[in-house]
């Protein structure tokens, strides 16, 4: 949860938001708690914002305290606001769904327009190499079915992608795992000591920033501007000197969220500045191939000593996210530590998820050039969408990847948006999940791996929703904190 914010809101200045008690609907303590619901999803209410004591609100709303003392317990028992021992009533914004981890869980409720995951239906060349991998699987089941470090034919068919995208890699370099995250988990969980300090782009994905919270090491956020994405180069250099992170979580290729992308020179720099201050770096290149507009670029390891980098990437924005094979690539002897490490969490990945992912990346380019021109259509339809419906809404389209970066207009906010969104049927990942503290609730990730038709939908919601929040009738559109 983030840290609660170190301000709170007078009772003469809640009480000119309010207005008069006595124009509220009855019974007037449940009304008293809608309207600070709304004035919350304003953004007049920032999360974390401490309310007035009851008796002082009370006082100027000249109403009773048990009026107040009803109205906050309404809200607490709704999600809208927490009790903070020495801090008072504290106002929130809840996740839909419950806590805020299960806010990010997917859902499979029928009607639903998840957005709140970058996330694509299936590849169609995902079913015929699960029935041909079928077919090979016979022809292991006489072993004990484990295979550390990852199948052969799997490894080397992982290192001969990157040898073909311009960076030499044997199979011994290569370990296998259960996703991606799986391998980011894995080299934090071995090289990271609690408290070691770790260089993140901000914003960035956000399961990134859980990982390196869970092992108790602190983040070093970076800002970065899909603008001028190279500018992230001297911020990283001056972040690197001062506070000696250990650890590097890039994504150079169309990054999640803002879709950012490196430059050659850019990547070149930037490598060159970590490894000289000796920070090893973790890329993540689920996305590098997933390029509309631009051509492809070298690997961001490409050039530099094996060491001083570790490539994790996988199958799930390419094929599908529930086929879970992942890996990492480096040097030979730091592979070979990370796979004994990962043999003694994990035997082994499914072989049957193995002997499908060696046939896809054997057919790798037909199916990234469907996927590529998928998500150019959906990228397309959701800009237009929104420069139809939401004009104001600041968008600079990414040249690949799986989503847009829009910045809101004032005084909208993504919290309560997501929590807006929900019981319309559209699930949102509100900007904050992106950064550390309160940052971007002025930002909305918007996926484009939906089709068309839920991504128009989605918009029309937001445009409802937006309206609705800036001329403050928000009780129109927030029925329910319950997804459907």
């Amino acid at each position: 949860m983030p840290p609660v914010l170190d301000q709170s809101t007078p009772a003469q200045e809640l009480a000119s938001l309010v207005g008069s008690v006595a124009a509220l609907p009855a019974p007037r303590y449940a009304g008293l708690a809608r309207r600070i619901r709304e004035l919350v999803l304003a953004g007049q209410l920032p999360a974390g914002t401490r309310l007035p004591a009851e008796r002082d609100l009370a006082a100027v709303l000249d109403t009773s305290r048990v009026t107040i003392a009803s109205a906050y317990r309404v809200l607490r028992e709704e999600g809208w606001a927490r009790t903070r021992h020495g801090s008072g009533t504290v106002v929130e914004v809840p996740v839909p769904g419950g806590t805020a981890d299960a806010g990010w869980l997917p859902r499979a409720t029928p009607g639903l327009i998840d957005l709140a995951h970058a996330a694509p239906p299936a590849a169609p060349q995902l079913l015929p190499a699960y029935a041909r991998a079928l077919e090979q699987l016979p022809a292991l089941t006489d072993g004990n079915g484990y295979s550390p470090n990852g199948l052969p034919e799997l490894r080397e068919a992982i290192a001969a992608r990157f040898t073909g995208r311009g960076l030499p890699t044997d199979p011994e370099q290569v370990v296998v795992t259960a996703g991606v995250g799986d391998a980011t988990a894995l080299v934090l969980d071995l090289l990271l000591e609690p408290g070691d300090r770790v260089l993140v782009t901000h914003p960035t994905y956000a399961g990134s920033l859980r990982m390196v919270e869970a092992g108790n090491g602190r983040l070093v956020p970076v800002p970065t501007d899909p603008a001028a994405p190279d500018d992230l180069v001297p911020a990283a250099h001056a972040a690197a000197r001062q506070s000696a992170p250990r650890v590097a979580l890039l994504e150079p290729d169309f990054a999640n969220p803002t879709g950012a992308r490196l430059s050659a020179a850019g990547r070149r720099r930037l490598a060159a500045t970590l490894w000289q201050q000796g920070v090893l770096a973790v890329v993540d290149e689920v996305s590098a191939e997933l390029h509309f507009d631009d051509d492809p670029l070298p690997p961001y390891a490409a050039g530099l000593p094996d060491a001083a980098v570790v490539t994790v990437g996988g199958l799930s924005k390419a094929v599908w996210g529930g086929l879970r094979i992942g890996w990492l690539r480096t040097d030979a002897a730091l592979a070979d530590r990370l796979g004994l490490a990962y043999a003694r969490r994990q035997l082994s990945v499914g072989l049957l998820d193995q002997l499908a992912a060696t046939l896809l990346l054997r057919d790798l380019d037909a199916v990234l050039a469907g996927r590529r021109e998928q998500l150019r259509t959906q990228r397309d339809e959701l800009l237009a969408a929104l420069a139809e419906r939401l004009p104001d809404w600041e968008v600079l389209p990414p040249a690949g990847g799986l989503s847009l970066w829009c910045r809101l207009p004032p005084g909208l906010s993504s919290a309560a948006l997501a929590a807006g969104a929900a019981p319309h049927g559209l699930l949102l990942a509100e900007g904050r999940a992106f950064g550390t503290g309160y940052a971007f609730d002025d930002h909305l990730r918007l996926p484009y791996t939906r089709p068309a038709g839920e991504l128009r939908a989605a918009v029309e919601v937001l445009a409802t929703l937006s309206g609705s929040l800036r001329a403050g009738t928000a009780h129109a559109v927030v029925r329910s904190r319950t997804v459907v």
